[in-house]
């Protein structure tokens, strides 16, 4: 693994359009994102070219909380998405830029995620094991088909 990038590839079954929908609605990213056993909290989320977000997780069993936003740089919708982010903590310097790819496949949707610039203090390997289960949940969202009752 390459110290300061994190690659992740999924297939979901899930069209790419609600997958996109997924990245872009704060209220599915406040469940979605927040690896298991966080919580989050998006105080702004502009979805939109040179739009910014910011949000905040907190860890349930110490209530610790770590805030980040960032700006979106570009974004083709159901496509291509990516964005920057920085901590609010000084002690977590540097810019994280991530890029996020969505391809049609006969079974859904091909999801590349590819985060670069991760601040040394976070090892990439735990990056890695927070993508992994935030696709978990995201995948728990966007590949039930509930119909309208």
């Amino acid at each position: 693994m390459k110290k300061n990038t994190v690659s992740i590839h999924r297939i979901i079954q899930a069209s790419p359009e609600k997958v996109f929908r997924a990245f872009s609605n704060p209220v599915a990213q406040s469940f979605w994102l927040p690896p298991y056993g966080f919580l989050c909290t998006v105080e702004q989320f502009d979805f939109k070219v040179e739009g910014t977000y910011k949000m905040t997780f907190i860890n349930f069993t110490t209530q610790k909380a770590h805030s980040f936003g960032g700006t979106f740089h570009e974004i083709k919708e159901n496509e291509f998405i990516r964005f920057s982010d920085t901590f609010d903590d000084p002690n977590m310097p540097g810019e994280m830029t991530s890029t996020v790819r969505l391809h049609p496949v006969s079974c859904g949707t091909e999801l590349e995620i590819l985060q670069e610039g991760i601040p040394d203090q976070i090892p990439a390997e735990m990056c890695y094991l927070g993508w992994q289960e935030s696709i978990e949940k995201l995948i728990k969202l966007v590949e039930p088909n509930i119909p309208d009752v």
